[in-house]
């Protein structure tokens, strides 16, 4: 009888956690490593959200269980926060918090899915949707949109890979990792589709605030009211403030998929950290002069990496539209010689880049095809200058 059950043995790791592990370990032991893996502000959290956080922790009050579906007034606020940024309307009963944008994820796909439904995931893809949707049991059905379509899928390829299994489309704008961002037209079709095909849509709006350029973000559960209640949004608190050490997401949707997806959180975690979920009210309910501040820093570091890496021969860059990352198409450097290696995957590539210059960065394995690797910029300017330098020198050697 096997030690490890098959549905655990066959989750791949996350892939942006083990690069990111591997090059803090690497740094432990005193190489200068310079980490482009995961998708983490160098920022600290804003003031004003940790001193709500210390005050939540001398405070009795919170230091007992809560509702399992998170604090009353939190959810008020995520509702708030989700008229203003998304203009969407949702009481608060219909918003449960969750430890992380992650369990969010997996609680969502966990709710809707009986084994063997089908779920339209647009490639490239953010390396736990799919892992999610199969430990729901579910079947994720890969639609790759590459460099020469911005990486945004058409209604042709979803239509391509419908299916009568079909129950979900995931959608999310702005892109981790592409940092696409779909036009308001093009979420108003492909929401518009979805709902003629009666399928749930679940949309990670995790990155809105981060749009640069003429990009802009737009709900898809506002720009398309066919869909009526089958809409799931999933959010956090964690990139637009800073805050990936606390743990604090959410998802909102129909009254009844709340419900259910609490009475899961209710024997699987019970409820987020009391504390943890002041520090979000304090984030959700405030101003968001920091995150215009960080949003200008993240602004800057993208216009640098991007025409640092166009300037290499055999990569090439699209200009991301939104979120903190870059993702370079680097089939122009598989398969000729670098150092005595020739790598012919981006996942060899990475594991060169690692190896010879002490750079990190994640190959696009880790969110579909090979053939790419992904960047993030929401390092300090110094560290994005050194690392991107070291590439240049090491991928220029390209024979």
């Amino acid at each position: 009888m096997a030690r490890i059950s098959r549905r655990i043995g066959s989750i791949a790791e996350s892939a942006t956690l083990a690069v990111d592990g591997k090059a803090k370990a690497l740094k432990a032991a005193g190489r200068p490593v310079i980490g482009f893996g995961a998708g983490e502000p160098d920022f600290p959290t804003p003031d004003y959200i940790v001193e709500a956080a210390v005050a939540a922790a001398r405070n009795p009050k919170y230091h007992r269980y809560s509702p399992a579906a998170g604090l009353p007034e939190l959810r008020a606020a995520i509702a708030e926060k989700t008229m203003r940024d998304s203009g969407y309307r949702i009481d608060a009963s219909q918003v449960m918090v969750t430890n992380g944008g992650k369990q969010a994820v997996y609680n969502a796909f966990a709710t809707l899915l009986d084994p063997g439904d089908e779920v339209i995931v647009p490639a490239p893809y953010w390396t736990t949707y799919p892992e999610a949707i199969r430990l729901a049991g579910g079947v994720p059905v890969e639609v790759f949109a590459g460099p020469e379509q911005g990486y945004k899928v058409t209604i042709d390829q979803l239509e391509a890979a419908l299916t009568e299994k079909t129950k979900v489309l995931l959608f999310v704008s702005p892109s981790n990792p592409t940092g696409a961002v779909y036009s308001p037209e093009q979420v108003a079709e492909i929401g518009r589709w979805a709902a003629s095909k009666d399928l749930w849509v679940i949309t990670d709006e995790i990155y809105e605030h981060l749009t640069y350029d003429d990009a802009v973000f737009t709900s898809i559960a506002t720009a398309a009211p066919e869909l009526g209640d089958k809409v799931i949004i999933l959010n956090g608190v964690a990139k637009t403030y800073a805050m990936t050490g606390w743990r604090v997401g959410w998802m909102a949707g129909p009254l009844d998929v709340i419900k259910a997806a609490t009475n899961l959180q209710s024997h699987a975690t019970s409820n987020v950290s009391n504390v943890s979920q002041i520090a979000a009210l304090a984030a959700v309910s405030g101003p968001l002069d920091a995150v215009a501040e960080m949003r200008t820093a993240f602004d800057r570091r993208r216009k640098a990496m991007v025409s640092a890496l166009n300037a290499i021969d055999g990569v090439n860059c699209p200009v991301p539209e939104g979120a903190f990352y870059a993702y370079s198409d680097v089939r122009g450097l598989l398969g000729r010689e670098i150092r005595g290696v020739v790598p012919n995957t981006s996942a060899e590539l990475a594991a060169l880049i690692l190896e010879q210059v002490e750079v990190a960065v994640v190959p696009g394995e880790a969110f579909g095809p090979s053939g790419y690797i992904r960047m993030s910029y929401a390092l300090g300017d110094a560290d994005l200058a050194e690392g991107v330098g070291r590439l240049a020198t090491l991928l220029g050697e390209a024979k």
